[in-house]
């Protein structure tokens, strides 16, 4: 893929992936997108299959998943993107992946739930579903409110919300993180200065920082018993009268 689009998608979809790009490849996103790839692969250690679909606007390499044995990067027509689709439309057959990964997928998102729910059908019973949001209950959920840059545009869903989702679509949430505890501050200087932040705020997992990650798993729907119709007792049986036949009687006849 190229970073010129089809021009058959929608613009303002295209438009909103294309502001998304420029801003993960400035300083905040880079930030950002750091300090996810380190619980990311924490995360993606753990889980082994077939196929792993991510599914983001940022142009970076997706994170290292070192027990899958396939990764496909999803979404609109870019740089490095190897299958395109819109994001209510993915091209994957129900339960095709073992695991799939939204990052800052519902952030820039036209509709976050039919996004949601397009990687969740394709997710296989038993499988997992990873999503990256920016918290809305951070300094940059409050940066968001008086940025003029592709910030503005996120929607910043609150993971107590997605969670809900996620429950309605019939996963169970697994894991809760957070991170990137930095203020959204454009100068590498005071990033450095403030690198301290993530350590503190990593070790007691405080709900403050920048982004938080979903874990959830696919219930497997298993198959029940049917139950047995209830039978009414009988009653005893009781032998009927019988008629007896005299032997002299019907000899005579």
């Amino acid at each position: 893929m190229s970073d010129h689009p089809f021009a058959q998608a929608d613009a303002d979809w295209l438009s909103l992936i294309a502001t998304a790009r420029n801003w993960f490849s400035g300083p905040l996103g880079q930030l950002l997108l750091t300090q996810e790839q380190r619980l990311l692969e924490e995360e993606l250690a753990r889980f082994f299959g077939g196929y792993l679909v991510h599914y983001g606007p940022s142009a970076d390499a997706p994170p290292n998943a070192s027990q899958i044995q396939r990764s496909v990067r999803m979404g609109a027509p870019f740089s490095g993107v190897e299958i395109v689709c819109e994001e209510q439309a993915w091209p994957l057959t129900e339960h095709a992946a073992d695991v799939v990964l939204l990052q800052h997928g519902l952030d820039f998102s036209l509709s976050p739930h039919g996004l949601l729910r397009e990687a969740a059908r394709s997710v296989r019973p038993g499988g997992h579903l990873l999503v990256v949001g920016i918290n809305p209950a951070s300094a940059w959920g409050v940066r968001r409110l008086f940025s003029q840059d592709a910030l503005r545009q996120a929607r910043c869903i609150a993971p107590s919300r997605v969670s809900d989702w996620l429950h309605l679509l019939g996963f169970a949430l697994e894991k809760r993180r957070f991170g990137c505890y930095r203020p959204p501050l454009s100068s590498p200087a005071w990033q450095a200065r403030l690198a301290f932040l993530e350590h503190s705020g990593g070790s007691w997992q405080s709900p403050g920082g920048g982004f938080y990650l979903l874990v959830a798993r696919k219930l497997v729907i298993g198959l029940r018993p049917l139950r047995q119709s209830r039978r009414e007792p009988m009653g005893k049986l009781v032998p009927m009268p019988v008629a007896k036949v005299s032997r002299r009687n019907s000899e005579r006849q």
